[in-house]
């Protein structure tokens, strides 16, 4: 039987024969993420103004050395070098970042969004090879389930930030009473969105529901299995919304540190 051999089109960068806007998702994906990551590079380089009351902005929790009451070991060490600026957020960042950088919903948006690998489906990229990410630099993204780690034990970090943030000091007399201020809330709702997107993680996923042909039947792993897939069909939804609110929380809490913001105690 005669073979019949089909040539497949090679488009040049940004070719397609799309008759939509299809640039609109990549560009808003590329506004969104530089603008997250400006704003968040100054904030840890700023070492100041993360903490106000009760509160503490989540870029610098857990503060293991700071200069707040928040911090778990003391002021800064005395063996940080000199020369090097020092920040509690230089401390932990790397965890949720890494985490982040890493994550599989994260990887197609940015790779599409920074490096065109492609910029939208039948549209052309700027390279004719594809390595994959079974070489350097890209083999990185496999520590994502040793993040997912680092990341689960942020969650119980910011959930102990969330209940001393119901405990207000009476400047005047010093005592600590029981409130819920507008901070409060904030940084609930940043601990509430960060979990939809942690415990929907696709690693977490595999990880409670692998090792197993079927898990009908098993008592504990199937409901935990379905609980994280349930999470895990929003995950674009949590990645995006936890990514703006603990952004937002950040400004908050720097904004109240600084006077611009009195905090309201709604209770």
């Amino acid at each position: 039987m005669e073979q019949v051999h089909f040539a497949t089109p090679v488009r040049r960068w940004a070719e397609t024969r799309r008759l939509d806007a299809w640039l609109t998702q990549p560009l808003g994906v590329f506004l969104a993420f530089t603008a997250f990551i400006v704003y968040s590079t100054w904030a840890a380089f700023q070492g100041e103004y993360y903490h106000s009351g009760p509160y503490l902005s989540p870029f610098y929790s857990p503060e293991i050395f700071g200069d707040s009451p928040h911090s778990l070991l003391g002021p800064r060490p005395g063996w940080w070098p000199n020369p090097v600026p020092f920040s509690p957020a230089f401390l932990i960042l790397w965890a949720p970042v890494g985490f982040r950088l890493t994550c599989y919903y994260y990887r197609g948006a940015y790779y599409k969004a920074f490096w065109h690998d492609p910029p939208s489906c039948s549209v052309g990229e700027p390279r004719s090879s594809y390595r994959g990410e079974n070489s350097f630099p890209l083999i990185v993204q496999n520590l994502h389930r040793y993040f997912l780690i680092f990341a689960l034990a942020l969650l119980v970090f910011l959930s102990l930030d969330v209940w001393n943030a119901l405990w207000f000091e009476d400047p005047a007399t010093g005592a600590v009473s029981f409130g819920i201020g507008v901070g409060t809330l904030v940084l609930a709702t940043n601990v509430v969105l960060l979990g939809g997107y942690t415990l929907g993680c696709h690693s977490l996923r595999h990880l409670v529901g692998g090792g197993c042909d079927r898990i009908a039947g098993l008592p504990v792993r199937r409901p935990t299995y379905d609980c994280v897939s349930c999470l895990n069909r929003r995950h674009m939804l949590f990645a995006w919304m936890s990514l703006v609110w603990v952004g937002f929380s950040d400004i908050y809490v720097r904004l109240c540190a600084m006077g611009f913001v009195t905090d309201l105690r709604l209770l």
